[in-house]
């Protein structure tokens, strides 16, 4: 694929990926008042908030907008089946699990969010989060269904 066909992809899907992504800013802004940071991650096509001061620790994705509870989004992770004892893999980096999730968003837009929930949520059964640890692992196939 060429560079200006790749360049409008992207642009297409962040445009679709917006409306959750506004939710993702304005969370981050709050944060800002706590504490956190931001920056444009352009390799991950998102804008991250470090610091981030609620939840249990982690990332999550809300369209191009990743909250961050630590300082660094490129740091080792396990995947959710090695934390779920399906197995004894390797740590994985927590920007390329995340970075899937923003190509997830810009395919479903805001459909990703029901879907998600309805797959499982934050579990090990839900293939949007197995989909993310295996292209966190490999480089490749971020889609959560197989195509064929």
């Amino acid at each position: 694929m060429s560079a200006p066909a790749r360049l409008a992809l992207h642009a297409l899907g962040v445009l679709w990926a917006s409306p959750v992504s506004v939710l993702g800013l304005l969370a981050g802004a709050v944060g800002l008042a706590f504490g956190a940071h931001a920056h444009l991650r352009r390799r991950d096509l998102a804008v991250v908030f470090h610091r981030w001061p609620w939840g249990p620790g982690g990332a999550i994705t809300l369209g191009n907008v990743i909250l961050h509870t630590g300082d660094d989004l490129d740091s080792p992770c396990v995947t959710y089946a090695h934390r779920a004892g399906h197995g004894d893999e390797a740590a994985i980096v927590l920007a390329d699990h995340e970075r899937a999730h923003v190509y997830q968003y810009m395919v479903l837009g805001a459909l990703f969010l029901p879907l998600y929930l309805l797959c499982g949520g934050v579990s090990v059964r839900n293939p949007f989060e197995r989909a993310a640890d295996r292209y966190a692992q490999t480089g490749r196939g971020w889609w959560p269904w197989p195509s064929r």
